[in-house]
């Protein structure tokens, strides 16, 4: 028998599968770098864990094969990297991967450190939250520096929301972009595409590393905007590298 094909319907591309409903909110307290000897020793133990699962899971599971990984591995500052979010586990990881041997640090929605389990663990696998308050912005954007400055790698899903399988690429805004212009830092974008397999339903992965790209502009507005634009063209072009739908997409009427 044909196994029927999944399909989800969304109101607009903006729609959030994964929301819960829920509030999620910062401790008042949170602190995005600790720098104390217990937090350090935990986190790298933490990481280095993830790095030997990720390896299994992203290329044994989720069959992930990775094509220009290193020109991230020749920049030898910090730097940003862009992704379509369309993995709710496997976008945890693939960066890790793609970036190696460079330790990554990851943007991400203060409702993942709520998941079961694994959100507890986030932020010593190098989890940035969003902050919820205006008063935990600056301490943000210092983590930010602090993580560039340091020559590490910061990865951002400009998309915001996790679309299984999407093979498209979701109109982003160039908000995101504001900070590699800030810390005059290069720009990378990776693309998650999606391929036919022969023998399983699940299609494998490859990933596109692309790159560096430089702001171009007189004003941080326009130097932020050129990014958004570099990256979202790169994105759209290696989509079409995608030949298969495991979940299709269709818009409501």
């Amino acid at each position: 028998m044909k196994s029927k094909r999944v399909i989800y319907y969304y109101n607009s591309l903006q729609d959030d599968f994964f929301d819960d409903g829920k509030v999620h909110k910062l401790k008042d307290d949170y602190k995005w770098v600790k720098n104390d000897l217990f937090s350090r020793v935990l986190s790298a133990l933490i990481y280095a864990i993830a790095l030997v699962f990720s390896n299994i899971y992203c290329r044994i599971f989720l069959r992930v094969r990775i094509v220009g990984a290193q020109k991230l591995r020749k920049e030898k500052n910090g730097f940003f990297v862009y992704s379509n979010h369309t993995q709710p586990i496997g976008d945890v990881f693939n960066p890790a991967l793609v970036c190696f041997p460079k330790r990554i640090y990851t943007v991400v929605s203060p409702a993942n450190l709520d998941i079961a389990v694994i959100g507890k663990i986030l932020p010593y696998l190098g989890a940035l939250p969003i902050p919820t308050t205006l008063g935990g912005m600056k301490e943000f954007q210092n983590a930010i520096k602090c993580r560039i400055d340091q020559k590490h790698p910061v990865i951002i899903y400009p998309e915001a929301h996790v679309w299984q399988y999407y093979t498209g690429i979701r109109p982003f805004a160039s908000t995101s972009f504001k900070y590699p212009v800030n810390f005059n830092s290069s720009v990378f974008c990776t693309t998650v595409t999606y391929q036919k397999t022969r023998f399983r339903k699940r299609p494998k992965i490859t990933i596109f590393a692309d790159g560096p790209f430089y702001a171009v502009g007189d004003t941080a507005k326009q130097k932020a905007e050129s990014l958004q634009k570099a990256v979202y063209d790169c994105m759209c072009m290696r989509s079409k590298e995608s030949n298969c739908e495991y979940i299709e997409y269709i818009q409501k009427v």
